[in-house]
């Protein structure tokens, strides 16, 4: 029997990594943030609440639940303070993944680059200039060139601006 919430998980990786399109990642579409919502939007939740913690002792369910943590919230709340909630677990599941070397074999670019973005969505310029190398060596230069942008804005701005109006700052 496979532990509690391997078959969720795995329906979650299917979701993003085959059914989605990459465009689709990145690109605001209200269509596309509502299917995400109704379809994961009670999990998400969840998650952001502890819900889900037992998900962190295996890789599958621990990068679903950083995509849970990570992404879809951003679809879910987006343009509001809650889609940022979930970050800070991102970022402790993607050390994790670092730690237990998760990351390292997993063959799936996709799925070191969304075990990085935690980190690269971090508003801390040493958690974001420590993502670049990592997006370089599993990821691709061109990832690593968003996080550059980012470490840029940090250095600049000491936050990410275009988060002001849904964080209330």
């Amino acid at each position: 029997m496979p532990p509690e919430g391997i078959p969720l998980a795995e329906e979650i990786l299917d979701f993003w990594f085959e059914d989605c399109k990459p465009w689709q990642w990145f690109h605001r579409n209200e269509k596309f943030d509502q299917s995400v919502s109704e379809r994961f939007g009670a999990l998400a939740a969840t998650a952001q609440e502890n819900g889900l913690i037992h998900w962190e002792v295996n890789q599958t369910s621990a990068l679903a639940l950083v995509l849970l943590l990570d992404q879809f919230s951003r679809q879910i709340w987006r343009d509001k303070g809650r889609a940022y909630r979930g970050d800070p677990m991102a970022q402790r599941l993607s050390q994790l993944a670092l730690d237990q070397h998760w990351l390292q074999r997993d063959p799936h670019k996709a799925h070191r680059q969304f075990w990085l973005m935690p980190l690269l969505h971090a508003e801390h310029l040493e958690t974001v200039s420590r993502a670049i190398p990592l997006l370089e060596k599993w990821v691709d230069v061109e990832t690593a060139d968003v996080a550059r942008r980012n470490r840029d804005m940090l250095i600049k701005h000491g936050r990410y601006p275009w988060r002001d109006r849904a964080l209330g700052r």
